[in-house]
């Protein structure tokens, strides 16, 4: 047996469920591998999953994302005891010093890429790289809006928008949020706090508005997400950060402009292994090129996570964060 120390929640609620145990791995069964985690991955869906928005059986643990090393392996994997990969799921359990994860889970991490920018970006990237290539499709010349541009997600789908050739708008709350946009490359940036949203956009659109809106916070968004999206466009709704868009009359699509509306998640996207395979390829291109950059805004050791999880969703975080181990 390897003693680990492990996040377990036996109810949903605030930060306060999180607690850490301490539990006894058995030896990793057919298929799996004892996973050593270096640097865990905080994501919004990890509050989902705490509150109950994402229901689960309980007691649960907690995490989707780490960066490790592989200790030990059961039968049937052909991956070396000592190389470096990472995982994004589906499995929870990755607020977590070591744990038995499924071998076709995890991913080789290239030679030079360091697992904070993996635990802090793999999971992003990827949302990232499906919401813009395989999703909404973006062309070079269309006109995107991104909520929360200063987040995690929202630092990475600008810059690879800019990437993919649109011209976009962020909107964020601060001024330093503000800068960190600008700094990812937005061409335009709206502070929330100071202007109506949806008016800004037209006004920066020439009143045709955007061609693609990437909205992951939700309820608090949906109306100046609305009123920015251009003329047969686009909704992308990828987070619920304030709260699930719920109720909604689809006349409203119509009214609006015969607007489309999705709720995409990564692992419809990364289903089969050749959807796997060629999403994390793309991604790792990105990351080892430069082309996209991981900004860790802030740092919590493991058994901090509660603090992690009141600070996120307290808008107080900028950028990815890491729990190190």
């Amino acid at each position: 047996m390897v003693s680990a120390r492990t996040a377990r929640i036996a109810a949903t609620g605030g930060p306060e469920v999180i607690e850490f145990v301490d539990t006894d791995l058995p030896a990793p069964g057919t298929g799996e591998v004892r996973f050593r985690s270096a640097a865990v991955g905080l994501n919004f869906i990890d509050t989902y999953h705490r509150k109950g928005i994402y229901p689960l059986p309980l007691p649960s643990g907690l995490g989707l994302e780490a960066a490790g090393v592989v200790e030990a392996v059961g039968d049937g994997v052909d991956l070396a005891i000592g190389t470096r990969v990472a995982t994004f799921g589906p499995a929870l359990g990755a607020y977590a010093t070591t744990r038995n994860v499924a071998a076709a889970s995890l991913f080789a991490i290239p030679d030079g890429v360091l697992d904070e920018l993996v635990a802090a970006g793999l999971l992003k990237a990827c949302t990232t790289e499906f919401l813009v290539e395989r999703c909404a499709k973006v062309q070079p010349g269309w006109w995107c809006l991104v909520h929360a541009a200063a987040g995690g997600v929202g630092l990475m789908l600008v810059q690879w928008l800019k990437h993919a050739g649109a011209n976009v708008i962020g909107t964020v709350s601060t001024e330093d949020k503000a800068a960190a946009a600008r700094a990812a490359g937005a061409d335009h940036v709206i502070l929330y706090t100071q202007d109506p949203v949806a008016p800004k956009v037209r006004e920066l659109t020439g009143g045709a508005g955007v061609r693609v809106t990437f909205d992951g916070v939700g309820m608090a968004t949906w109306e100046a997400s609305l009123d920015s999206t251009g003329r047969r466009g686009l909704i992308v709704n990828y987070g619920n950060a304030d709260a699930p868009v719920g109720g909604v009359n689809l006349g409203i699509l119509a009214q609006k402009g015969s607007l489309y509306n999705t709720r995409p998640t990564l692992f419809d996207y990364y289903t089969t292994p050749e959807e796997r395979a060629a999403g994390i390829a793309r991604v790792w291109d990105m990351l080892g090129s430069g082309t996209i950059k991981v900004t860790i805004g802030q740092t919590y050791a493991l058994e901090d996570a509660a603090q992690a999880h009141r600070d996120l969703e307290g808008r107080k975080t900028t950028g990815s964060t890491v729990l190190t181990v």
